[in-house]
């Protein structure tokens, strides 16, 4: 298994530290696996959500394009999002 130096905050050392101590993980090589498995999960999760981030935009995008889209006056704005807001939509 490849070997890699990092360095911790004194705070991150003592984390890593008390997992060890309560059995949480059986030494610190473990615990920080744990914890880069995680990151590539976050990572793996932010993707995704750019993603569909973008698909809706493309898809907004297209619906502006083909004029299917509802004008609200701006005196009403608030009132628009007020509606959304309670329904969920976004």
């Amino acid at each position: 298994m490849p070997t890699r130096n990092v360095n911790l905050t004194a705070e991150q050392d003592a984390f890593v530290e008390k997992m060890v101590r309560d059995g949480k993980y059986q030494n610190a090589s473990e615990a920080m696996r744990d914890a880069v498995r995680g990151l590539q999960q976050r990572w793996k999760q932010d993707e995704l959500k750019l993603s569909i981030l973008r698909k809706q935009l493309r898809a907004g995008a297209d619906a502006l394009d083909r004029g299917a889209f509802t004008e609200i006056a701006e005196a009403d704005l608030d009132a628009a999002l007020d509606t959304l807001a309670a329904t969920g939509t976004r």
